[in-house]
């Protein structure tokens, strides 16, 4: 008789479930970079993103922000949480994004986002349903 003590390996079958959330809505190659988040609470995943011009850090964007941010340029890639400080975080630049799962600010709407994000090769449209 055979045993499996003190032996990393187990026999058996595991399986993990992967949830995409679908942020991500066409086959353009997404570019990414870090940045820095702005003191400003927590941001989720798909945040869409403008630079203050004076910092160069990046905070929610708002149409009638006078800073910079009123310019949206990049999508966040993760949950961060910037309630004590200004933290690094990843950024989407380039790439196709599905308009029903970003996160903006209701300053916005999404038609206005759509053009606003055009130049800077960031685009918005419905996912692709299989």
């Amino acid at each position: 008789m055979e045993q499996f003590s003190q032996n990393p390996f187990q026999p058996g079958v595991r399986q993990a479930v992967f949830n995409p959330d679908q942020l991500i809505a066409g086959p353009l190659q997404v570019v990414t970079d870090t940045g820095i988040i702005a003191k400003a609470g927590i941001l989720r995943r798909g945040a869409v993103l403008g630079m203050i011009t004076s910092s160069g850090e990046y905070v929610l964007s708002k149409k009638d922000a006078a800073d910079g941010s009123e310019k949206p340029c990049a999508i966040l890639v993760d949950d961060v949480d910037t309630t004590a400080d200004a933290v690094s975080g990843g950024l989407y630049l380039m790439g196709e994004f599905n308009q029903n799962r970003i996160i903006h600010d209701d300053t916005w709407t999404a038609t206005e986002l759509k053009a606003a994000l055009r130049p800077f090769s960031v685009f918005l449209r419905d996912s692709v349903q299989a």
